[in-house]
This record gives C-alpha cells, structure tokens and sequence, in this order.
C-alpha cells in the first residue's frame, strides 16, 4: 500500500477488517472504521464505500471516544 493520507479513497485502503461499530435506523448510512496496521484509524460512510476516508492518529480517536462518553458531542443531538 502507498502513502496512506486524509481524504484518500478508502477503497485504496481495501475492502476488509472494515466495522460498524454502532449503526441506527437511519436506511443503512452509517460509519465504517479500520484499524490501520500503525494504530491509526480510518472512517468512511458506509453508502459511500469508494469515497474519501478520514484518517485519525489513535490519540484523536481516544480522544474522541472518552469526549463523546463524557457528554462532549451532546450537543449534536439538540
């Protein structure tokens, strides 16, 4: 694989290991993630498989996650 960087087509990432780690009742648009071999996570939205992937180190995706448990991202929801 070559350079990997933010707003790559994620079918250049390949099409396995890829999860739904939470999905609703929204017609099967959801958000897909990968675990990158150097600990690095990709996301891309699930009715766009071949479109841009979104690359985060694994401290923004901890960071992330522990912010959106505390409450942080609640304000979306409003």
């Amino acid at each position: 694989m070559g350079r990997i960087y933010n707003g790559m087509p994620a079918k250049q990432l390949g099409t396995e290991g890829w999860h739904k780690p939470w999905s609703g009742g929204n017609g099967g648009s959801c958000v897909e993630a990968l675990k990158l071999a150097d600990g690095r996570v990709a996301l891309r939205q699930s009715a766009d498989p071949d479109g841009p992937a979104l690359i985060y180190t694994p401290h923004a995706i901890e960071k992330f996650i522990q912010g959106a448990k505390d409450g942080d991202a609640d304000f979306l929801l409003a």
